[in-house]
């Protein structure tokens, strides 16, 4: 007997978080601390520009104080470098946040090293993955971080459950991976190389789908009554928006799904906002 999946809200969920990050943000300027985000932005991508917009609007609606670095696609590994120190250095940024990807000449990984992890509110940096694999972390990768959120606001019980995430990226599927293994899941990370994918995917009582492939996941392949995260956003053969899930199939299926768009998409930048709340609260202890 098919079912239909309850749609995971994310804009919800999200106005829900932002509304938090408001009245600590209000907490924390009242007490003298007011949270600041500095995000630098190398170069004229029009992806990364929007994104970089979105970031400043988030943060002046929840009060925290956005600082902008536009710098030119001609801007130096060194000076780049010298900027993220100067930030670093500077006691009033709680946040810094370099958007990615960086112009060609300039190396990603040296810059993500540059910034101090107890600034950095993306948890890229070596120290914050450690941190999260061992279960002690400050920051989590906004994504992942935004997933949990869902699943703990929907109550969805992770301890026991049979998840498993298809994709290995150091951004989401490896953070989304450890996250969940520290929360109680038994957990099975896929790519392109695991064998009859279709057998893995269908033990999963979560299924985290983050392969950037439009509706790869197919109802076949999705246990009945599992609940179906999709962190993809993709563009169909129409041109629009769509997620790795094929939502139409699969929702007749799953117990609860995200949709594309509004599913992971708005939690993002909302944790993010987040990040920078924990960091200054971290700044404003140290200094105290």
């Amino acid at each position: 007997m098919s079912i239909l999946a309850i749609r995971i809200d994310g804009k919800a969920v999200s106005a829900a978080v932002r509304e938090e990050v408001k009245q600590q943000a209000a907490a924390l300027t009242a007490q003298g601390h007011q949270p600041a985000l500095a995000v630098i932005l190398v170069g004229e991508d029009p992806a990364s520009q929007v994104y970089v917009r979105n970031k400043h609007k988030a943060c002046a609606e929840c009060g925290i104080r956005s600082l902008q670095y536009e710098l030119p696609a001609s801007t130096t590994q060194q000076e780049l470098l010298t900027l993220i120190q100067t930030l670093n250095e500077d006691d009033t940024v709680d946040g810094i946040l370099c958007q990615l990807p960086l112009p060609r000449h300039l190396d990603e990984q040296a810059v993500i090293l540059a910034i101090d992890p107890k600034k950095d509110v993306d948890a890229f940096h070596p120290v914050n993955a450690g941190r999260i694999m061992s279960g002690d972390y400050g920051f989590l990768p906004c994504t992942p971080a935004g997933i949990m959120e869902m699943l703990r606001r929907y109550d969805i019980a992770i301890p026991g459950k049979r998840c498993v995430v298809i994709g290995r990226s150091n951004i989401v599927g490896k953070p989304m991976a450890m996250l969940l293994i520290n929360a109680g899941g038994t957990v099975t990370v896929c790519n392109s190389k695991t064998r009859d994918l279709p057998a893995v995917t269908r033990e999963a009582d979560i299924l985290v789908a983050a392969v950037g492939k439009p509706h790869f996941v197919t109802a076949d392949m999705v246990k009945e009554g599992a609940v179906v995260i999709d962190v993809g956003i993709n563009r169909n053969t129409e041109g629009k928006l769509c997620g790795d899930v094929a939502f139409d199939e699969v929702s007749e299926k799953a117990s609860y799904i995200t949709p594309v768009p509004g599913g992971v998409g708005p939690m993002t930048i909302t944790m993010l906002l987040q990040n920078t709340i924990t960091a200054a609260k971290i700044h404003k202890e140290e200094n105290e």
